[in-house]
Order: structure tokens, then C-alpha cells, then sequence
């Protein structure tokens, strides 16, 4: 197969994944971003990668021994907490265990770690999509911000939740899931705040209660990142009159909601080092299909956006990445690489959104603790 103009629209894990792979076979792909720079954006959170997904992804791009360097075995830490502040559940990973099941890392390290093997030229930083067209011959024009726009022969769309690619395979746009978290943090918490620092242990800890939740999770470098869960209106800030600014008054706000709570899980909305950021979430329709379209094709949420409550995001992100650089390397031709690609993403992306829908309306339900519980007993 001729060397094809490829680009990738958005570095993410999923697309840096791609890049890599292709580029240890000897294929160039270009990678488009909005962000001005790498260190552009905070990265978010925490992940954990599994097995058959990310870690397989890893290993494929040559990265798995520069992963383990970083990884945080103990980051696997599950603890349920009551609304009363009691432990409900607590599975500590064995100390030994350091190469197996899902060792976490931090999404900034995590992109940084995908970035640094490629080639300079790599990403072209500064650069966001406006829009896609066909211009023949299964190519496509892309238009960017800037005034500039390039040619390609296939156009990968991991460019996320309001993908500007995916309008050229599908009419679907992301729904609100009636979840908002607001986010917050806790910085230097073993110091700082030992009490909060000490109830979420080395892992995850998370409280559910009747549709609202406090999750805390243990980032590298003594960050506690904190999401204070409720269903809600998509807009309930504005409707209280809340300037998302006015730390105040959404503390105020939010200890309101949260009526009857432990004073030990309150410390989380109380305690903050970083102020609160509204994150309502969204995720596309389900089953969310696309007919195959010659020269174009998608990965990551821009495929399948999904509640967090898959815990396979950026596991599957990767897997797609992985999943169609090896299409494009062993495909005798580029559309029959990506017709093999879509047959094995699309049923795999319906699973994990039926899946990650069930896990969202299950977290956030009037008796979310009792099945929670259950959930993580049986899985034990």
C-alpha cells in the first residue's frame, strides 16, 4: 500500500497511541491539536490501565518498561465509605503485586510518556479543526482556526467529546447524563490534610448515597483529586445564582446539598486547595453506529464518550489507537484497513457504553450504597 497522507486530529492518548505505532512501523502520521503547547492544560486525574486495553496498547508502542517506571501498583486501592463516614468495603492490592492487574498513573504522565518517543514534528500544537470536507478521491480538506488547511487521505478523529470529524460519519452529539461532578483537590494531603489523605488510602475512595457522591483519588506528588457527585440539572449553579468563581458561595452551596453527610466526608467540599470547577457529564446516544465512510474514521470518546463509570475511557481510547495502526500497517489497502478497523470497534464500543450507561444510573440511584456494595463484594 502507497504511503498515505495521514492525520490525526486531537493528542490524546488515543492518538498519540496511534502516531506511535505508526511511526515505529515506518509510517508518518500528523497530529493536529488545539492545545498551544503540551503543558498547555492540566491533564486531569488518575488512570488505570487494564490488561487486554491499555496495557496491551502500551506494549505495543514499546512503552511498557517507561510505564512501569511510573505506575503506581498501590493506586488500585477500592474503599467504599458509608454517607456516615464508616468503611463499607476496602480491597488493598497485594505489596508484591507491581505487573499485574490495573496499575494506576497520572494522565498528565500518562500523555507525556506518549509524547516523548515522537519524532519533533510530530504534533503541530495551535492548530483547531474547523471543519472537515471531501474534496475527492476519498480525500479530505481540512480547514483550521488559523486560515490554514492541508490535504489528507484518511483523517482520524480523536479529537473527543464535540469531535468536529465526527460530523462527517454521524448527526450524534453528546447528551447530558443528569451526573455533574464539581471538582476540587486537596495539594501536599498527607501533610496538609492528613485526616481526608488517611480515609481515601493509596487507591480510590468513594461515598454513594441517593444520586450524590464523593469520590477522592490518590494522584502522584501528594494530590488528592476530589469530585463531589450529585444528579442534578445540568445548569443547577445558575439557577442558585452561583458564580462558578464565588468559592464561597458554592462551598456554601454545596454543604447544603450535602445535608446529613459525615463532617469527615464534608472536609472534602470544606478543605479545598483549589477552588471548584462544574463538570456536568455528558456521553453520546447508545448505540452510537456510523456507516463506513472512505477516508475518515474515528477513536476515543469521539467514537464512544461514555460516563466514567465504565473506568474504560482511556483504556479503550488506547485499544482503538493500537487496534488501527496496526490495521493501516498490515491492510493491503487504506480502506480495507479501516472497514477491518470499524468492524472490531463498533461492537466492542456498544458493550462498553451499555455497560458504562448501567454503571452511571447505578452510582447515581436512591439505593447507589447497597448496590455498590454488592457490585464490588461480588467482584472480589
Amino acid at each position: 500500500m502507497p504511503t498515505p497522507r495521514i492525520a490525526i486530529i486531537g493528542a490524546g492518548p488515543g492518538g498519540l497511541t496511534c502516531a506511535r505505532i505508526l511511526q515505529r512501523h515506518g509510517i508518518t502520521a500528523a497530529v493536529y491539536d488545539l492545545d498551544a503547547s503540551r503543558t498547555a492544560r492540566d491533564q486531569g486525574g488518575t488512570l488505570d490501565m487494564h490488561p487486554d486495553s491499555g496495557q496491551h496498547a502500551l506494549h505495543a508502542a514499546g512503552l511498557w518498561g517507561e510505564f512501569l517506571a511510573l505506575a503506581r501498583p498501590e493506586g488500585q486501592q477500592m474503599r467504599l465509605v458509608s454517607r456516615d463516614g464508616r468503611v463499607l468495603f476496602d480491597a488493598v492490592p497485594p505489596e508484591a503485586d507491581t505487573t499485574e492487574g490495573n496499575p494506576e498513573i497520572d494522565r498528565g504522565q500518562l500523555r507525556d510518556l506518549l509524547l516523548d518517543p515522537l519524532k519533533p514534528d510530530t504534533v503541530r500544537w495551535g492548530h483547531r479543526l474547523t471543519r472537515a470536507e471531501p474534496v475527492g478521491d476519498d480525500a479530505h480538506r481540512l480547514h483550521f482556526a488559523s486560515g490554514t488547511s492541508t490535504d489528507v487521505d484518511l483523517v482520524i478523529g480523536a479529537d473527543g467529546a464535540w469531535s468536529k470529524v465526527r460530523r462527517l460519519l454521524s448527526d450524534a452529539t453528546p447528551l447530558y447524563t443528569g451526573v455533574t461532578f464539581v471538582e476540587t483537590g486537596l495539594s501536599d494531603a498527607d501533610t496538609r490534610h492528613p485526616r481526608l489523605a488517611a480515609l481515601t488510602g493509596n487507591g480510590t475512595m468513594m461515598a454513594l448515597d441517593d444520586n450524590q457522591a464523593f469520590i477522592s483519588q490518590r494522584n502522584s506528588g501528594g494530590h488528592i483529586r476530589v469530585y463531589i457527585g450529585m444528579r442534578t440539572a445540568q445548569d443547577w449553579h445558575r439557577q442558585a445564582g452561583l458564580a462558578p468563581a464565588d468559592t464561597a458561595a458554592v462551598r456554601e452551596a454545596l454543604l447544603k446539598k450535602f445535608t446529613g453527610w459525615s463532617p469527615d466526608l464534608l472536609g472534602f467540599i470544606t478543605d479545598t486547595d483549589t477552588g471548584y470547577t462544574n463538570r456536568p457529564l455528558f456521553a453520546l446516544p447508545v448505540p452510537h453506529t456510523w456507516t463506513h465512510t472512505p477516508g475518515v474514521t474515528l477513536l476515543g470518546d469521539a467514537a464512544h464518550l461514555m460516563s466514567p463509570f465504565s473506568g474504560m475511557g482511556a483504556n479503550l481510547a488506547m485499544l482503538d489507537g493500537a487496534d488501527l495502526a496496526h490495521a493501516l500497517i498490515e491492510g493491503p489497502t487504506l480502506d480495507y484497513a479501516i472497514r477491518a478497523y470499524e468492524s472490531v470497534l463498533l461492537p466492542r464500543s456498544v458493550q462498553a457504553a451499555e455497560g458504562a450507561a448501567e454503571g452511571i444510573s447505578s452510582a447515581f440511584s436512591p439505593d447507589s450504597a447497597t448496590q455498590a456494595l454488592a457490585h464490588m463484594t461480588q467482584r472480589r
